[in-house]
């Protein structure tokens, strides 16, 4: 064997002994919870410590809200003064996402919706709109399914009715491949973030820096176990047949021009022909991100439906186990 051979070699099983080393720690990495938003508290929970931000007046209908895969609190600032201004609005951060905590595991769809249970308990709500946006409406479908008396009715945003109407795009999908996932991740450069984040609005959309910051912030655990434990839920059993399966009143919004879901008029009929009296809205202008992308009109869509939901129903704040005033396990934020 020559000797260019021999160095191609061993050039060759370094990088394999790299890679894995890097597959090793990139895979085991974890971060505690912290206040990344203004408002920002963090619950101390069993299963994991949540970022929630509470606004709005504490005795009027709570409105909850449960952001996409790799976003924040911060995709829905732009709704949050509209919706607050006469309901009690609730967002928080899904574990492994912006200011929660990042475990090495956990990040099935039931587990995060049991999570997002506790801490609404201990915040005092239930009887709520809840808002899931694409992965979050998942999450959302799974609160109602576990923990009925929490949900009054669901409003889902661009999540796909089965798990095979969605895409996420070749940058995604690089992030996701053994070992090669794991090596992109450690790199990730902003530029490659951002690109990949442009599916997730109508094209030529300028995707704010916040957006990667907030990808920046997971690890590679909670992006590879979320994408995953999404497509195991949805595999089971399609968004739509859960919802129906709930009884709980729904609106379902797609934006006109999707970049992830195939076709997003199909994906909303397909939310009305198997959900009773399901209400459905195709916002034109707007991608996979109409929270961010045209908050008013999402917001009014929201507002309009939670209508009928009245606070304090059967004097259900008062009944609650761990009342609001029980607060101690809250870490205050910035």
């Amino acid at each position: 064997m020559g000797r260019s051979w021999k160095i191609l070699i061993g050039a060759v099983v370094a990088l394999v002994v790299l890679l894995s080393l890097n597959a090793l720690a990139v895979d085991g990495e974890t971060k505690p919870a912290e206040a990344t938003v203004a408002g920002g508290e963090i619950l101390s929970l069993p299963g994991g410590d949540l970022q929630v931000v509470d606004r709005g007046p504490e005795d009027a209908s709570p409105i909850v809200l449960i952001h996409c895969f790799t976003c924040a609190i911060d995709w829905w600032d732009p709704m949050i003064p509209a919706l607050a201004r006469e309901h009690r609005v609730v967002a928080m951060d899904l574990l492994g996402h912006g200011g929660s905590e990042k475990p090495a595991s956990g990040y099935s769809v039931p587990n995060q919706a049991d999570l997002i249970a506790r801490a609404l308990s201990r915040l005092g709500v239930r009887d709520a709109v809840v808002v899931g946006h694409s992965l979050g409406g998942g999450v959302a479908i799974a609160l109602a399914e576990r923990s009925p008396q929490l949900v009054d009715r669901l409003v889902i945003v661009d999540s796909p009715p089965d798990h095979r109407d969605g895409d996420l795009g070749i940058v995604a999908s690089l992030g996701f491949a053994p070992v090669v996932g794991e090596a992109f991740w450690r790199l990730k450069p902003s530029f490659a973030v951002r690109q990949g984040l442009g599916v997730a609005f109508a094209p030529g959309f300028d995707v704010p820096d916040a957006f990667v910051e907030d990808v920046g912030r997971m690890t590679f655990s909670s992006y590879d176990d979320s994408h995953s434990s999404f497509d195991d839920f949805t595999g089971e059993r399609g968004l739509s047949r859960r919802v129906r399966a709930t009884g709980k009143p729904l609106l379902a919004i797609m934006g006109a021009d999707e970049q992830i879901i195939d076709d997003p008029e199909a994906a909303l009929a397909s939310f009305a022909a198997a959900v009773p009296g399901a209400r459905t809205e195709l916002i034109a202008g707007a991608g996979h991100s109409p929270n961010v992308e045209a908050p008013g009109r999402t917001a009014a869509l929201v507002l309009g439906f939670a209508a009928p939901n009245r606070a304090g129903r059967d004097g259900a704040r008062h009944e609650m186990q761990e009342p609001l005033q029980n607060r101690a396990a809250v870490r205050g934020g910035p």
